[in-house]
Parts: C-alpha cells; sequence; structure tokens
C-alpha cells in the first residue's frame, strides 16, 4: 500500500492505494493534463458518501480504463 496525500475542499487527506492504482491514476492525470489531485477531488465531489474514498477511486480507475 501506497499513501498519498491531497487537498480536498482545503483540508489535506491521505489516501492508501496499492502502487498499481496510484501508478494508473498518475497515468490517467499525465493523459488528461492534469493533477492527481483534481482528479480525486472530482471523484471525491460525485462519490456515494457512505462509501469510502479508497473504493471510489479503485472504482473510478477501473471504470475508466474499461471505457
Amino acid at each position: 500500500m501506497k499513501k498519498i496525500s491531497v487537498s480536498l475542499s482545503g483540508h489535506q487527506t491521505s489516501i492508501s492505494l496499492e502502487q498499481e492504482f496510484v501508478t494508473a491514476l498518475h497515468d490517467i492525470a499525465n493523459a488528461r493534463k492534469t493533477s492527481i489531485a483534481k482528479i480525486i477531488g472530482e471523484i471525491d465531489a460525485h462519490r456515494d458518501m457512505n462509501g469510502n474514498l479508497s473504493s471510489a477511486i479503485r472504482v473510478w480507475i477501473l471504470n475508466y480504463f474499461r471505457n
């Protein structure tokens, strides 16, 4: 597991993800010419608040590559 730290809504948060998902996030951010923090912010804004953010990120990455 790898921890990444980002600022969401003005406060720092840490997210633990497997290295493969962190690498995928970097690849997607580079392809979209944006930052990982911006992608995570978008995921956070649209996720079901009953689930955790790490899971939402994993599902988002899976759907990104499926589409």
